[in-house]
C-alpha cells in the first residue's frame, strides 16, 4: 500500500501569533488554532504533562498545510542555531509556488523576513529564490515563467 498523500509539515515555534502572520501574509488560510493536549497527546508525541497550542495554516488550494505547535510545557528546546546555513542537517525549508516573486518578498520583507541569497532564474522555467522569516524559518519561493 502507498502513501495517499502528504498532510502538513509541522513547525515548533515560540511565538505563535508571529509565525502565523508571516505564512498568512505568504498568503496561506489560518484553517484552526487552540490547543492540543491530553494523555492522547501526550502518548503520541512522547512528551509528559503537554500543554500546547497549534495552528493549521492551509494554501488557497486546500491541499498544502503548515502545522505551527507552540509549547508551554515542556518548553521547546532549540536544536541548531536560528540562522543556521541552508546546508545544516534536517529540514531546511518548505517551498510554495507564488503568482509574483517580487510581490510576495517584498511584502514579507515588511514583515522582517530576509533573502537569504538573490533572486534567481532557472532557465526559462522558474524564477527562485529562499526567504528567512520569523524565528528562522527558511521558505523558498518559486514563480513559474
Amino acid at each position: 500500500m502507498a502513501i495517499q498523500r502528504m498532510d502538513n509539515v509541522l513547525i515548533v515555534v515560540e511565538d505563535l501569533d508571529a509565525v502565523i502572520g508571516f505564512f498568512v501574509e505568504l498568503g496561506m488560510e489560518l484553517a484552526n488554532r487552540g490547543p492540543a493536549e491530553g494523555r492522547w497527546v501526550e502518548r503520541i508525541i512522547g512528551l509528559d504533562d503537554v500543554r500546547q497550542e497549534v495552528a493549521t495554516l492551509r494554501t488557497p488550494d486546500g491541499h498544502g498545510k503548515v502545522e505551527l505547535a507552540q509549547f508551554h510545557a515542556p518548553a521547546a528546546r532549540r536544536s541548531t542555531p536560528v540562522d543556521a546555513p541552508t546546508n545544516t542537517l534536517g529540514l531546511r525549508r518548505i517551498m510554495f509556488a507564488v503568482d509574483d516573486i517580487d510581490d510576495t518578498v517584498a511584502r514579507l520583507s515588511a514583515r522582517g523576513a530576509e533573502l537569504v541569497g538573490t533572486i534567481e532564474r532557472y532557465e526559462q522555467l522558474f524564477r527562485l529564490c529562499y526567504l528567512r522569516g520569523p524565528e528562522g524559518i527558511v521558505v523558498g519561493l518559486a514563480e513559474e515563467l
